[in-house]
């Protein structure tokens, strides 16, 4: 009986466990995803930041 008990309470643990890690995958699916968005706004900026730097020269006469 005393190892029935235990197998449940190890089975309740185990889906306790495994709900943890779905979250957790999630959560770095998630930062992931942020991680990628602000990689191609900073790629944006320093385009942007060349496009305005020849602008300026061509003004300029550089």
């Amino acid at each position: 009986m005393e190892l029935l008990e235990r197998y449940k309470a190890l089975q309740v643990q185990n889906e306790e466990l495994r709900q943890e890690v779905v979250k957790a995958k999630a959560m770095a699916e998630a930062k992931n995803v942020q991680i990628a968005k602000l990689e191609h706004d900073l790629i944006n900026k320093d385009v942007n930041a060349d496009d305005l730097l020849s602008k300026i020269e061509a003004v300029l006469g550089k």
